[in-house]
């Protein structure tokens, strides 16, 4: 068996299930399950949010170490269940380390869903999200513009590749002008606070929390802590962004009147 090999195998499994939003204790697991398959003395793996750190060593070998860095995090379950998939498989001896590679390597570059089924399914978590919070037609109405609007900024956000907090604050920023400008001048007489407050559930950090939680609770206190401060910073971002376009709605509307 190719020991560097199956090294950059178990590395590249826990890269993706880190950056796809794994907790640590699953990504160490996971990374050290397949690090046993070479049977050798010394397997390690040390995860953290911003890095990975996997070791093999033997008194017949020389040591092999890869650390590398994690930067770019999205919620992605549906990797984090196929990277499983294959670390089960390597481990049953049901896969080859090679084909276990070439499959990881595939589930990096995996989309489940396409770019215009994303940006419907934004548009329909702020109208449902509006409707749950008693939101009527004209509500509705304005949430799914708020949502497409929501959408195209989010693409330009990934496009120019903006870091979360200014992605998130400029994308609240123009859920609340939307959803103001849609109250003064399209809809009149609709609720737009209502309309903010659905169409910002898409940028709500309630996965990261929730992960952020489990970390803590599983001991690992310096990843959980670090998520629960990313939660805290988009929590922020998104409260400064609906400030700040509800301040500018107000300035412009003025200048107008």
């Amino acid at each position: 068996m190719n020991d560097k090999l199956l090294v950059e195998t178990a590395v590249l499994a826990g890269e993706i299930m880190l950056i796809s939003g794994a907790e640590i204790f699953r990504v160490e697991d996971t990374i050290y399950h397949i690090l046993r398959k070479a049977g050798r003395d010394t397997a390690e793996a040390i995860v953290f949010s911003t890095g990975i750190f996997a070791s093999l060593n033997d008194p017949s070998i020389e040591a092999i170490t890869i650390a590398r860095r994690v930067t770019g995090r999205a919620t992605n379950l549906n990797r984090v269940y196929l990277v499983n998939d294959v670390s089960r498989k390597l481990c049953e001896d049901r896969m080859t380390v090679e084909e276990a590679y070439q499959t990881l390597k595939e589930i990096r570059h995996t989309l489940q869903y396409g770019k215009w089924l994303k940006y419907g399914g934004i548009v329909g978590i702020a109208v449902f999200f509006t409707l749950l919070l008693g939101g009527k037609g004209k509500e509705c109405l304005a949430a799914a513009l708020t949502g497409a609007v929501l959408s195209g900024a989010m693409g330009l956000s990934a496009r120019f590749r903006l870091n979360d907090f200014c992605s998130n604050g400029i994308c609240a920023c123009l859920i609340a002008v939307t959803a103001l400008a849609a109250g003064q001048w399209l809809l009149p007489g609709m609720k737009p606070d209502v309309v903010i407050i659905g169409a910002i559930m898409p940028l709500v950090p309630g996965v990261i929390f929730t992960t952020a939680i489990r970390d803590t609770l599983n001991g690992d206190y310096a990843s959980g802590t670090a998520r629960m401060m990313e939660a805290v910073v988009i929590a922020l971002a998104v409260a400064a962004g609906v400030g700040a376009g509800m301040g500018l709605f107000q300035w412009l509307n003025g200048g107008f009147s």
